[in-house]
């Protein structure tokens, strides 16, 4: 009797198993075949204007926001580098830039059209610069960066990997062609003072560039290319380094300076003494001062403001046009009950 019962219990569980094998299977083949329950609504016409509709009440009023605040931002833009040339070197640029015994000494000056509340942030911006080129963006070594001359393979650095026998730190072309123009900024006699820490990305700061690490026979070769490094001061520190070798992705673009925590009234004029060192002349590229505040959004950009209301715009154009169609010539509907996912 007990063997029986043993034998009974087992054909109860195998008679349970059944069901649940044939459920899933039935799932699987739901799945396979898309039958799946699923929310399969019809597109009627006052669906599809309703929608329209809404999408352009909600993304205009967005968009006008948008473009609100970023017209709030105070922008002053100062192309420098045709002014910086003395009137005798118009005619051979180049050869001023590279000319070593001039003195590159300028001077701008900057009127302030509306109040400039702190912090103001000062970019430098390059225009006909494509840092995105392949080579120049894997001229560099990651690991030369965090661990130093621990990283012995620099071969991606070529041609900047090694100088007179000796290797660079850090090598490569990026950090090679280093942003060196220097700006000053005189207010009623008086220097604002620029603050030129935390410029740089935190996680470049502490993961990227190494502590430790310390330039080495950098820009000792024949051919030099843009700034200088402090050997006594880490790769971590060095932000102006850090700020530049992030490369941009389209051939302009602006990269921070530093920033004056002190506001600027309306028209007070701002004597800007900088050193035009670095050479665009070359390849026909262009230089350009940026003082700028900034908003909860960020900088001064309309294209996400003009984005928003483009789109909004379009679809209340569309909604009216879907419903003068359907008022002029209206369609009967369907009998959904005849559906396929109805049946």
């Amino acid at each position: 009797m007990e063997v029986e019962g043993g034998n009974t219990s087992a054909n109860d569980a195998v008679a349970r198993k059944i069901p649940i094998q044939s459920r899933r299977a039935k799932v699987f083949y739901q799945f396979t075949q898309q039958n799946l329950p699923a929310c399969k609504p019809v597109l009627t016409p006052s669906w599809i204007v309703t929608t329209f509709l809404l999408m352009g009440v909600i993304f205009i009023p967005i968009g006008l926001v948008t473009l609100r605040t970023s017209h709030s931002v105070i922008e002053i833009v100062e192309r420098y580098d045709t002014e910086c040339i003395p009137e005798k070197f118009r005619g051979n640029k180049v050869s001023y830039i590279k000319d070593s015994t001039i003195l590159k000494n300028c001077s701008l000056y900057l009127k302030v059209p509306k109040h400039m509340k702190a912090p103001i942030y000062i970019y430098y911006q390059l225009d006909n610069y494509y840092q995105n080129h392949r080579r120049y963006v894997k001229s560099r070594n990651d690991q030369q960066l965090l661990h130093g001359l621990k990283s012995n393979d620099t071969s991606s650095c070529q041609p900047e990997d090694s100088s007179n026998g000796l290797p660079i730190v850090p090598c490569g072309l990026i950090a090679w062609s280093l942003f060196n123009d220097t700006f000053k900024f005189i207010r009623e006699s008086s220097e604002l003072v620029v603050n030129r820490k935390n410029i740089a990305w935190k996680s470049d700061r502490n993961h990227k560039f190494g502590k430790q690490v310390y330039p080495f026979n950098f820009q000792n070769g024949t051919f030099i290319g843009g700034g200088s490094l402090d050997p006594s001061v880490p790769l971590s520190d060095q932000e102006d380094l850090i700020v530049w070798m992030r490369t941009a992705a389209l051939p302009s673009f602006r990269k921070m300076y530093g920033r004056i925590e002190e506001d600027l009234d309306a028209d007070d004029v701002i004597a800007v003494h900088l050193m035009n060192n670095y050479n665009t002349y070359s390849f026909g590229g262009k230089k350009k001062l940026v003082l700028s505040t900034s908003s909860w959004l960020g900088g001064k950009n309309d294209f996400l403001g003009v984005a928003y209301v483009f789109v909004g715009s379009s679809s209340i154009i569309i909604s009216l046009v879907f419903m003068l169609l359907h008022v002029k010539n209206p369609r009967p509907y369907g009998e959904t009950a005849y559906l396929s996912w109805n049946r």
